[in-house]
């Protein structure tokens, strides 16, 4: 049997007629840039996310920088990230000229551990970024009070998890201002790149749009110093079919991680994930972490079984932050984490045969 690791072509077949109807509506406007499309969209996700504003924008790291540049957040100041995150979180509070300052993630939730935030907080500290890691919800609530307590933006990196929750409230909508990606592996995936910015807070939500516009509400009169980053026409329109069915694939993705949960309790060194209290995941990925990783993923390879390594190697070791000499032990969970973890295979369409073989291979491998 052959599983791959996504199957991008199964996903985007289910939409096929649809998607050729919206590319020809596009193309027959003649508006492929900031038009009704993106307009709808922006309604619709802002909806989905419990919202009121939603802005579409070029990708998801550009939805983080210009969150942080709304909040007028520069050089000189700090903005708290989790240690172990994919690097874009980091490279948008460096593109903004603030100072990443890391913290550990519980190693069992793999999300940011609260309790060491507030050890963080200095004067020069102005934001939290929580990640939304994995597809889990941060403890969102906590966070939110300990900004509170200290005066801080909260900007949520909620690239991995669309439709989320915690203690009932959707990410995304927690955050002072919000950030995600709609690159096509995500669970509301585009066919190219694309991000949004969700907020409740009606001049943030103008500030970005000048922001993503070269600085302009007017054509060719430009109020400040801006960026080109729109979500185009054709991805919105996209984007807009596929939202109907995010929630129904998410509730496929979490019986998927029920099955592997249930199969795969107590096979070998095998630690599986675990969500926190009053939290809950859209299982945009299924990571376990063993000591046997590079033996496992051979096995599952040699069985025709695709998995990724989600990161190999943590932001504080990459040469891009070699400025901050951070040293391999810093941030010791987050190196942990980066050489035991393993993503098995889970997307909308998989069958219980599939789940099952997948299984069945992970405890021979043990066995």
């Amino acid at each position: 049997m052959n599983i791959p690791f996504l199957d991008l072509k199964k996903i985007n077949q289910y939409y096929e007629q649809e998607l050729a109807e919206e590319l020809k509506s596009v193309i027959n406007s003649g508006w492929f840039i900031i038009g009704n499309k993106l307009t709808e969209f922006e309604k619709n996700y802002a909806n989905f996310n419990n919202c009121n504003f939603c802005v579409g924008v070029g990708n998801g790291l550009d939805a983080l920088i210009l969150s942080l540049k709304s909040l007028n957040i520069g050089k000189g100041d700090e903005v708290i990230v989790p240690s172990n995150t994919y690097i874009a979180s980091w490279l948008a509070i460096s593109y903004v000229g603030a100072k990443v300052m890391p913290v550990e993630p519980r190693i069992d939730t793999y999300n940011i551990d609260v309790d060491l935030i507030e050890e963080k907080i200095t004067s020069k500290t102005k934001a939290i970024m929580p990640v939304n890691l994995y597809g889990q919800s941060a403890e969102l609530d906590k966070i939110m009070l300990i900004a509170k307590k200290h005066n801080l933006f909260v900007v949520e990196d909620n690239a991995q998890a669309q439709g989320a929750t915690c203690n009932g409230k959707l990410t995304g909508s927690y955050g002072h201002i919000n950030g995600t990606s709609f690159y096509p592996g995500k669970n509301l995936g585009a066919l190219g790149d694309g991000g949004a910015i969700t907020t409740d807070d009606p001049e943030l939500a103008s500030k970005i749009k000048v922001l993503r516009n070269y600085g302009s509400q007017q054509k060719y009169y430009n109020e400040i110093k801006g960026y080109n980053s729109r979500l185009d026409e054709l991805q919105a329109a996209f984007l807009n079919i596929k939202l109907k069915k995010l929630s129904s694939e998410n509730e496929q993705r979490v019986t998927i991680a029920q099955n592997y949960l249930k199969q795969l309790s107590g096979v070998g060194d095998i630690y599986l994930p675990v969500i926190a209290n009053g939290c809950t995941s859209n299982y945009h990925l299924f990571v376990i972490r063993t000591a046997k990783r590079k033996e496992l993923q051979q096995y599952l390879l040699e069985k025709g079984i695709g998995t990724v390594i989600h990161y190999p190697v943590p932001p504080h070791m990459q040469k891009a932050y070699n400025e901050y000499s951070f040293s391999k032990n810093q941030f010791p969970l987050a190196t942990l984490i980066a050489e035991t973890c393993l993503s098995l295979p889970i997307f909308p369409g998989m069958n219980e045969e599939q789940i099952n073989y997948i299984c069945d291979t992970v405890k021979t491998f043990y066995a």
